[in-house]
């Protein structure tokens, strides 16, 4: 007879498991022609796959909001309207995965992701929003950022990379910084990404046994794990102090990392008045030939090998 502790790590197990097939889907997601899926989520192609109706209403609602999303974009070059979005949250909790499906079909010339390491020793000698100034949108550009200048509030914290006096600047600063953003014209939209001490344990188990996913897994991120309570309080002075009117925080469930990304999508569009921007009917024109051009051959060595 296995004892209660002998069930509880089997089970981990087996979630683990299962968070390792789901993120093969999730790059099955990714990858796959969009014709193909369509035909697999009529039911024309199942391909055997167990669980493939639970994924069904995902994939219909992700490629619907992915549409939209589609539209916003175009009314965003359109007006030349300028947007940002911050996606804050903890480690594994699932910024990463939204953004991926955020962008998965979006023109990156248009929609940029910023992620920035760790300041350099000259950057650390500037005004702290100095380097994240030039990655702002100009007109018709949306920005998303992967983590932003709030890790003041949170790794900084809690890490002991910030003094108590630059903290405190810090939430002075934000609130005037984000209303000039504002009065500039940008929309700002900022989301915290909140999972249970639970889920984050089994999330970072799943990387420790994926080695897919193990990069994912960096010092910083252990001794997070560790301090789990630290960040939970400056989570929580971060909210209070950076909570304003003309820049207010969202916090988006995501325990579920699937209805957290449709959450997500849906209530980002939710927060800006796009419109359908008329289009031209696209005609492809007719190639000119020219009798007189003959095509050089290729070199057999030019051309990468047929290994698959």
């Amino acid at each position: 007879m296995m004892d209660e502790h002998e069930k509880s790590e089997r089970a981990n197990l087996a979630r683990i498991e299962a968070e390792i097939a789901d993120s093969f889907d999730e790059e099955f997601e990714m990858e796959m022609d969009d014709a193909r899926l369509e035909r697999l989520l009529d039911g024309h192609d199942r391909d055997g796959e167990a669980g493939l109706l639970d994924r069904q209403v995902y994939f219909k609602e992700l490629f619907r909001l992915q549409r939209e999303l589609i539209k916003l974009q175009d009314w965003v070059v359109n007006t030349k309207a300028k947007v940002v979005v911050i996606f804050e949250g903890r480690d594994a909790a699932g910024k990463g995965g939204v953004i991926k499906r955020i962008t998965q079909r979006l023109n990156p010339r248009v929609v940029r992701v910023v992620a920035l390491p760790a300041p350099s020793e000259r950057e650390r000698s500037q005004w702290y929003f100095q380097r994240y100034v030039p990655h702002l949108p100009a007109a018709g550009e949306v920005v998303l950022f992967d983590r932003s200048w709030y890790n003041r509030a949170g790794v900084e914290r809690v890490m002991g990379f910030c003094t108590e006096n630059d903290l405190e600047e810090f939430f002075r600063t934000v609130p005037e910084f984000e209303k000039m953003l504002v009065r500039s014209g940008i929309t700002l939209i900022k989301y915290w990404f909140s999972i249970s001490d639970d889920e984050q344990h089994l999330r970072f188990q799943m990387r420790i046994h994926d080695p897919i996913k193990q990069w994912k897994l960096s010092p910083m991120d252990l001794e997070s794990r560790r301090r789990w309570e630290d960040y939970t309080k400056a989570k929580e002075a971060m909210l209070d102090h950076t909570h304003i009117p003309e820049a207010r925080w969202w916090v988006v469930h995501a325990d579920d990392k699937k209805r957290a990304r449709l959450n997500c999508i849906h209530h980002l569009l939710s927060q800006i008045p796009y419109q359908d921007v008329p289009r031209a009917p696209v005609v492809l024109p007719e190639r000119v030939h020219h009798p007189d051009y003959s095509r050089a051959p290729v070199p057999d060595d030019l051309y990468v090998p047929a290994i698959y």
